[in-house]
């Protein structure tokens, strides 16, 4: 299906509107832009990922400062770049923290509602061959889905549990559950 401006402007309006199902259109749709070129500035796959996460979390909690005079991806881009600057002079500082200045009233607009088809396919798999799926994915995101789904955590029990900002647990947990789904699709 090929995707126009029409549909991304669309989708960004439904964001705007507090949708989950358009947070997941615009993660996805735009999670490998931002992703390669994060690959590509910091050549480490796990702070490429880390980044990429905290540029979602954070266009996504100001989806309302966007301007669709511009386009959507350069916008990404540039909070992502913005993201790698910024840890990049703080690891240089010897001050690296993994911090947020987003209010709980803004990090809440992410919603938490109803089983997503992921979830939905999650839940439906045998335990079993389940967890077997869950090993195949990268540490952190095996960590969030444990957390979510086998020890049944809210998002802010997890953020707490691993010492994370709300939003880019609510990113990373999106980003995992999209994983696990295409591993199943892939092996079924």
């Amino acid at each position: 299906m090929e995707i126009n401006p029409e549909d991304i402007a669309l989708q960004i309006e439904k964001a705007k509107n507090g949708k989950q199902d358009a947070f997941k259109f615009l993660l996805d749709y735009f999670w490998n832009d931002v992703y390669g070129f994060q690959l590509k500035r910091v050549r480490n796959e796990h702070d490429a990922e880390d980044i990429s996460i905290e540029t979602f979390a954070k266009a996504f909690d100001k989806i309302n400062s966007f301007d669709s005079k511009y386009t959507f991806s350069t916008w990404l881009i540039t909070i992502s770049k913005n993201i790698q600057i910024d840890r990049t002079r703080k690891k240089n500082a010897s001050i690296y923290s993994n911090t947020t200045d987003t209010s709980h009233e803004q990090v809440r607009k992410i919603a938490d509602h109803a089983p997503t088809p992921e979830d939905k396919l999650i839940k439906e798999q045998n335990l079993t061959q389940l967890l077997q799926y869950i090993k195949l994915l990268k540490p952190h995101y095996q960590d969030v889905i444990n957390l979510r789904y086998f020890q049944e955590m809210s998002y802010n029990e997890i953020a707490e549990n691993l010492e994370e900002p709300l939003n880019n647990v609510k990113v990373r947990l999106l980003r995992a559950r999209k994983l696990l789904a295409e591993i199943i699709v892939q092996k079924e």
